[in-house]
């Protein structure tokens, strides 16, 4: 493969925001030759993931992945995102893992080469043909992140670039803990003044009325920000963060949130409990808890079947405002689209049919991310003071292709509901 003009790789563009996607592309080399395209990220805990295509170049000695088949790899097809989105831990890495970004004020830099021949491992001891380093980013150009520690509420508030005021966002991630901001600079890269709240640490130890409180003030605290519109305020939960959600939005007579976003949620949550109740539930029904050959654990089962008693629900019912549920069919974590059916039956016969949308995903799992994030199908969990391996669910390809479409959805719908004028408890 020895040539006069060496292989040139570029990707455009080689800085963007993570749910932008890019083009990568390799020339000069000949035609007819099989190529490797790699990808290699370095997380902030120090492990590798990586993601690789087999290609072969055409009559022009071009490779397009927005244009040319991978025979094999991690990803086949026609992918131009293939190397993100089938991104996994370099073989040899510590089990369970999950990449997430911690400081979104720094770029997630992937380093991209293009190898001779079709390769499947010991990509760090070849030399590449070409390679090329592209920036994704959380946090776009403008964008202000403000930390929040005010009438006890804890959390990162992400205001967009420009004047404002903005539609406003409380933001909640699952029972893991923690606080994660990479989702709300990504919403406030968008145009949402966005509050990623930490919860769980700060709840846990408080009684059911003082962390409804506490949901509450921060919502305040989003809504009375002087550059949020102050009734164009939605809320944001994946995981138990919707349940949150849909408590908030049917028990309090404090807040009015104008639309609610709930991923991969269910409404299982017993009258009066707070979040430890929550868990104490889990615990006995931990009988009908099952795990795979790997032992890897199945949750979903400790929530069936779904209690026909009233109490032991939220009654969605009372919702007032337009909700999206977002949910892969293989969550192997939560019974979800059977929570979503049995919403969907109390939402209809209260009259409230019209404000549910719903929006399932064959063959996606629980932990559905912004689009072309690595799918985790099972990662380390903590619990009761030990760590165990969830198994979350989903299959690589379709679970990326629901991440992809389900932001899309996402986006439009809090687009219709915090930006346009229309009455927000129309008819969708």
């Amino acid at each position: 493969m020895s040539q006069a003009v060496p292989p040139v790789l570029s990707v455009v563009p080689s800085r963007a925001l993570v749910d932008e996607t890019f083009r990568v592309a390799v020339q000069n080399l000949p035609p007819g030759s099989p190529v490797t395209l790699h990808s290699l990220h370095r997380s902030e805990d120090e492990d590798l993931w990586e993601a690789f295509g087999h290609y072969v170049s055409d009559s022009r000695g071009s490779v397009s992945l927005a244009e040319d088949f991978s025979f094999g790899g991690t990803y086949t097809g026609k992918e131009a995102m293939g190397l993100l989105w089938s991104m996994r831990p370099v073989p040899g890495s510590r089990e369970g893992l999950r990449l997430r970004k911690k400081n979104v004020c720094s770029p997630q830099l992937v380093n991209i080469s293009v190898h001779r021949g079709h390769v499947e491992e010991g990509f760090g001891e070849r030399v590449p043909l070409a390679s090329a380093l592209t920036e994704r980013w959380y946090v776009g150009p403008g964008v202000r992140r403000i930390e929040i520690r005010e009438k006890g509420v804890r959390g990162t508030l992400f205001i967009p670039p420009g004047p404002g005021p903005f539609p406003g966002l409380l933001d909640m991630w699952g029972g893991g803990g923690g606080l994660f901001e990479y989702r709300s600079a990504l919403l406030a890269s968008r145009g949402y003044a966005t509050l990623a709240l930490e919860y769980f640490a700060a709840c846990e130890l408080k009684s059911a009325d003082k962390q409804f409180d506490y949901f509450e003030t921060a919502f305040n605290i989003v809504s009375e920000h002087p550059q949020v519109i102050p009734d164009r305020v939605g809320i944001f939960g994946l995981s138990l963060g919707s349940i949150v959600t849909k408590n908030l939005a049917v028990n309090s007579r404090v807040i009015k949130p104008r639309c609610c976003v709930c991923v991969s949620g269910i409404h299982l949550y017993p009258r009066e409990a707070d979040l430890q109740a929550f868990y104490h539930m889990m615990v006995l029904n931990a009988h009908k808890l099952r795990v795979d050959e790997h032992n890897r654990e199945i949750w979903r089962g400790m929530f069936l079947p779904i209690p026909e008693d009233l109490s032991q629900k939220l009654d969605v019912g009372k919702i007032n405002c337009p909700m999206l549920l977002v949910n892969g069919v293989d969550d192997q974590n939560w019974p979800t689209v059977e929570c979503a059916e049995d919403m969907a039956h109390m939402m209809r016969a209260a009259g409230k049919e019209h404000l549910l949308t719903r929006v399932e995903y064959p063959d996606a799992g629980h932990l559905i991310e912004p689009p072309y994030s690595p799918h985790f199908r099972a990662t380390k969990f903590k619990k009761n003071e030990t760590k165990v391996i969830l198994l979350w669910g989903g299959q690589t390809k379709p679970h990326s292709d629901a991440q992809e479409d389900s932001w899309n959805k996402i986006l439009a719908f809090l687009q219709q509901h915090l930006y346009s004028t229309q009455n927000p408890k129309a008819k969708m």
